[in-house]
């Protein structure tokens, strides 16, 4: 059985794979600790990687009403603490975004690195208020697992779109409003002084985070660097894999 950690009223599974420098990756809203079966059997290899279910997602439990974006970056460090890792690169996508830029901000001793893919990691800035809105607006039409790749992808690779849609289907326990009782995030007034590492990366064809919105949100984070991949749309991680990991790959190499 895989561990789990208790805390902030949340039962948090997790897995953790392999040995090396330590990375952990935070997945999105349309996904678990299982979206991540292109990067663990990769990244394993050379590091001690650290994959989990956020609060109420996946094998994760909680009341719906402890659902809270403002505790995944204590949450997160609780696994840490469990497992015993005093530093650990993380790799974000989307709403694990929250995760890893909060952690980064007030917990950097923590962080060797930070990751940010297709997210705007809880940025309160007003264009990022208004992609959100948007976003929960294509996700009650198209449903997630539509809306969180390139509008071409399931023509393209119809076994992984449908590996998709499954995935985030074992998220069973979801409430109605995931926007939560506290939105998370931090202020561009947080980032005084801040000195991680930061690679944002964005997708040619992400219409819920735009390249646009992402190098936006990169003025506000000093330092950090931004790559465009291309052919995919949010989720580059699951689309193009391939690209997406040579990615990750050569921004730990320099700074893990």
């Amino acid at each position: 059985m895989m561990p789990t950690v208790s805390t902030n009223g949340a039962d948090i599974y997790y897995e953790v794979h392999g040995e090396g420098p330590a990375v952990a990756f935070a997945h999105g809203r349309g996904g678990n600790a299982a979206s991540w079966w292109q990067q663990v059997p990769k990244f394993a290899e050379h590091h001690k990687v650290v994959v989990f279910d956020h609060r109420i997602f996946g094998r994760s439990t909680c009341a719906p009403e402890d659902f809270d974006r403002s505790l995944f970056d204590s949450d997160f460090l609780a696994i840490l603490d469990a497992e015993g890792i005093e530093k650990c690169a993380i790799v974000c996508q989307s709403m694990g975004g929250w995760t890893g830029l909060k952690t980064a901000v007030f917990h950097p001793e923590r962080v060797s690195c930070l990751i940010l893919s297709n997210t705007p990691g809880g940025m309160q800035i007003p264009a990022v208020q208004d992609a959100l809105a948007k976003s929960r607006q294509r996700f009650a039409e198209q449903g997630v697992g539509r809306a969180a790749v390139a509008a071409d992808f399931p023509k393209r690779n119809p076994d992984g779109a449908y590996l998709y849609r499954q995935i985030g289907s074992l998220n069973i326990n979801l409430p109605e409003d995931l926007s939560g009782k506290n939105p998370g995030g931090v202020l561009p007034s947080d980032m005084d002084g801040y000195a991680v590492p930061t690679l944002m990366i964005t997708s040619e064809h992400d219409v819920l985070f735009t390249p646009e919105l992402i190098r936006e949100v990169s003025t506000h984070i000093p330092g950090s660097e931004v790559v465009e991949l291309p052919t995919a749309g949010h989720s580059p991680y699951f689309e193009t894999p391939e690209a997406f990991n040579k990615t990750i790959a050569t921004f730990l190499a320099k700074h893990v």
